[in-house]
């Protein structure tokens, strides 16, 4: 199965859909100081611009695609020009089709500014925060939004702090492996549709399609509503993806692993993961090795202890022992060596 799709990326947003999410998605306020129409400017780019050069007259290199931050140090440049100098270094920044103004600290504009920037269709907003914080979150919702993404088929589930991805065939029982976990304490983040997207180099956040959100289809018994029977502890919004489980098959003629010596890895949207592929057959409890799985990625994450070389190791540390106690009539053993 091919994971490591290409990933989709949105190429931009209205500064309609910036302004009215935003402050949904993080602790930032931004209040309109004039009145354009924001469907008409779109954000191309996560980075921020400050526009310090741009003011002074240097517009040679200028990043007008991008959202322009002024914060004090920007406004005590206009306010220490006269006032004819002043709408002459505004007009460097309006002359572009700049996305929008945000003006940080509280800071404040003359209204020829303003009226500049509306005549201009330029959306100016401001915002308590400083620069610093400002330019701290709006860079991380906008990387957010510019990210990498794909939709997978299958299950993600928060198994004992472990993000767990469960993929394969459809019918192969994800759901019902996925449901068995929330009964069992863990926690449900998406089924059928995990949309998966990457942030920075190597983090994966999982998260659920906003239509399905926590609904089930359970073969057999239809549409479960996890939030609504489990309540809300059986449920998340978004995970680190850490280990991927595929769910195969299971086929006489193949060759699965038995020791774990041999530790596989996948790529998703370019992160390589742990991958561990189970067979599926009567009997076999899913469910308690998904947990298993968790808590193998745990020990190893956090004392580097892996079972099958702590075996390896044992059984080669009991050859040796043997090899050295071996007599001319055979091995030596304990005093006792019998049952009682």
């Amino acid at each position: 199965m091919n994971f490591d799709q290409k990933g989709l990326k949105k190429r931009s947003m209205t500064v309609a859909y910036f302004y009215e999410n935003i402050s949904k998605s993080l602790d930032i306020k931004l209040r309109r100081l004039n009145n354009v129409d924001e469907q008409k400017r779109r954000i191309f780019e996560r980075d921020l611009h400050r526009p310090g050069l741009a003011l002074a007259g240097f517009t040679n290199l200028f990043t007008y695609k991008r959202v322009q931050i002024l914060g004090n140090t920007e406004t005590r440049f206009l306010y220490q020009l006269d006032d004819k100098t002043r709408v002459k270094a505004f007009e460097n920044l309006v002359k572009f089709k700049i996305p929008c103004i945000i003006l940080t600290s509280n800071n404040k504009l003359d209204n020829e500014l303003i009226e500049m920037a509306t005549a201009a269709g330029i959306p100016v907003f401001v915002t308590r925060h400083s620069s610093t914080k400002t330019i701290y979150l709006i860079t991380d919702f906008l990387d957010d939004q510019f990210s990498q993404y794909q939709q997978y088929h299958g299950s993600m589930v928060d198994v004992y702090g472990v993000g767990v991805l469960l993929v394969g065939k459809s019918g192969l029982g994800k759901s019902e492996v996925a449901l068995d976990l929330v009964e069992r304490g863990h926690r449900l983040v998406a089924d059928d549709a995990v949309v998966v997207n990457r942030k920075g180099e190597k983090v994966l956040i999982a998260s659920g399609n906003n239509i399905i959100d926590h609904f089930m289809e359970i073969r057999g018994l239809g549409v479960v509503d996890v939030k609504a029977i489990f309540g809300i502890r059986a449920i998340r919004d978004k995970k680190v993806v850490q280990v991927v489980v595929e769910l195969l098959e299971w086929k006489e003629e193949m060759d699965y692993e038995r020791l774990g010596l041999d530790t596989k890895t996948t790529k998703v949207l370019g992160v390589e993961l742990p991958l561990v592929q189970l067979p599926i057959n009567p009997g076999k409890n899913i469910t308690v090795i998904v947990e298993v799985v968790a808590l193998n990625f745990l020990l190893k994450h956090y004392s580097g202890y892996v079972a099958a070389e702590a075996l390896e190791k044992r059984i080669k540390r009991v050859i040796n022992e043997e090899s050295q106690q071996k007599t001319g009539y055979g091995r030596k053993y304990f005093a006792k060596d019998y049952e009682e």
